[in-house]
């Protein structure tokens, strides 16, 4: 396709921020958990390992543990999810293909999966959402924005939805925008999610509705969301849940302290 695309710098969206030859090793051993909180206690994740959080003994079967789909293995229960989810709502769903340029974040409660969603870093090989919103997208890339896009988001009926993607969202976050640089996102929803997405994120459409072949012609809405206003509402919000004086997912995302925890272990590959 020769229309222009925002070519990536980067060779692996796995590796720190920079270019391919600065690397400094963010999650050789994608075995690890990146993190594991207790909703009802989030406390010093940038202080303390995943191994020793303090909990008390009544929220141990709440942790939840946020893990990357580093392997066949991984992909294939992410795949599981995503294909349940979407066929309770009519849609097909194709299993997850691993890439260099994306990156699938999956969380777990009790060793079972029960949420994921994939980060999908703009390349040479574009976006998904350019079959649909080429025209929308390229035009963003004209003003010089790096864009990736959120794809195959699926979160269990037994979860605390709100929580466990607030906190996906955030490690999504933290690799688009503080190890990539990544400036703008983009998504595509079906119709009547339009709301939430407006309301909980910020997000504004942008282009018409369209018909989306991969979903059996279901009609899809694209969105966009400036990183910088996510930037905003962490700095405002962020880790301060119930407290927060907003109704928006930000109040469940880690608070500025434990993303920085969080950033620096991902860049030392701990």
């Amino acid at each position: 396709m020769s229309a222009p695309r925002g070519k990536s710098s980067l060779a692996d969206p796995h590796g720190a921020a920079g270019n391919a030859n600065t690397r400094r090793g963010a999650g050789h051993d994608w075995e690890r958990t990146l993190i594991a909180y207790s909703p009802y206690l989030l406390k010093n994740i940038s202080a303390t390992p995943t191994t020793d959080l303090p909990e008390p003994g009544h929220t141990e079967q709440q942790r939840i543990k946020l893990r990357l789909a580093h392997d066949d293995s991984r992909t294939l229960q992410a795949s599981l999810l995503i294909q349940k989810m979407y066929a309770t709502r009519g849609y097909p769903a194709k299993p997850l293909e691993r890439n260099d340029m994306r990156i699938t974040i999956m969380a777990y409660m009790d060793d079972q999966v029960v949420g994921t969603v994939t980060l999908n870093l703009d390349s040479e090989a574009g976006l998904l959402a350019d079959q649909l919103y080429l025209e929308e997208i390229n035009q963003l890339r004209a003003e010089g924005k790096k864009v990736c896009e959120l794809i195959k988001l699926a979160i269990s009926p037994r979860a605390d939805g709100l929580r466990i993607y607030s906190s996906l969202l955030h490690i999504a976050y933290i690799y688009g925008r503080r190890i990539h640089g990544y400036t703008d996102l983009v998504l595509e929803v079906v119709p009547r999610h339009v709301n939430f997405y407006v309301k909980m994120l910020g997000c504004k459409p942008f282009g018409p509705e369209k018909l989306n072949p991969r979903a059996n012609d279901a009609p899809a809405q694209l969105l966009h969301l400036p990183i910088d206003y996510v930037d905003a509402m962490i700095d405002a919000y962020g880790g301060q849940g119930a407290n927060a004086k907003t109704r928006t997912l930000y109040a469940h995302f880690f608070s500025r302290r434990d993303e920085e925890g969080i950033l620096g272990r991902l860049l030392r590959g701990e």
